[in-house]
């Protein structure tokens, strides 16, 4: 069995959720993509997610959900929801306790596919435990309910971290993409062991901005040191991320290619 899994990459505010639903939604009915993951951290008006925001997703056609260090900025807002959808997964490096869960298992086409999040700690604004050891933790959690291809989402910021992470679990993983920086990498791979890498799926999201947010209040974020307010952008609404071709039954990735599509209004 030949599965197609896209994976897309953060998907920023409104604008962002509206290049899914209207692309995941003619890509599943064509039969271009089987499973569908979307990386959901700033889904919310560009900070977080939420349950009514999740439930959106799921709705036209995600699959799976993921987050990434923003992912508890509407803690209130999607708590309660992590309880009984374990399908929005968060890194599972978060420190233990937090709710809700770092891998999943879902069945697509009669194959198991588990998902895996973990965030990096190179640059990033949380001090996050090892992402390596939390790999190993949840790809055998994963492999033991069943998982004949793995997908990982690797939350980070530095490309140094996202490549190494790459070798670490090659041949371990059907792929590993990465997400976070909000801009598409052109380095994607299948290794000898089948393995796919992208260090970075890019933003779903407004690119008539800065990384999704309106230029403005960011251009004097950096002139005055001063924060304000994020506002949500709105112009050049694109899709953004990779599609990965795999063996349903020996989990071997065959090809990766990238994907950027824009919002038709």
């Amino acid at each position: 069995m030949i599965l197609k899994l896209l994976a897309i990459g953060d998907t920023y505010g409104e604008p962002g959720r509206k290049a899914v639903e209207q692309h995941v939604t003619r890509m599943k009915r064509s039969g271009e993509v089987d499973f569908v993951l979307c990386n959901a951290e700033n889904a919310a008006g560009g900070a977080g997610v939420t349950e009514s925001v999740a439930r959106e997703l799921f709705s036209v056609g995600c699959d799976v959900l993921t987050g990434g260090d923003h992912f508890f900025d509407k803690r209130r807002e999607v708590e309660d929801y992590l309880k009984k959808e374990t399908r929005l997964v968060r890194p599972s490096n978060f420190p233990k306790g937090l709710p809700g869960s770092g891998s999943c298992v879902v069945e697509c086409k009669g194959v198991r596919i588990g998902v895996v999040h973990v965030a990096g700690q190179v640059f990033m604004r949380y001090h996050f435990s090892s992402p390596l050891l939390a790999l190993d933790e949840e790809i055998a959690k994963v492999r033991k309910d069943g998982a004949s291809v793995v997908l990982v989402d690797f939350h980070a910021e530095a490309t140094s971290e996202k490549w190494a992470s790459s070798w670490y679990v090659d041949g371990r993983v059907s792929a590993i993409v990465g997400t976070h920086t909000h801009v598409q990498t052109a380095d994607e791979r299948v290794t000898a062991k089948g393995t796919a890498c992208l260090t970075d799926l890019g933003m779903t999201g407004p690119y008539d901005s800065v990384i999704g947010a309106e230029k403005e209040g960011i251009l004097n974020r950096f002139l005055t040191q001063i924060g304000g307010k994020k506002e949500v952008a709105t112009g050049d609404v694109r899709l953004c991320g990779a599609i990965v071709t795999v063996d349903g039954l020996t989990g071997k990735a065959l090809s990766i290619e990238r994907v950027q599509r824009k919002l038709e209004v």
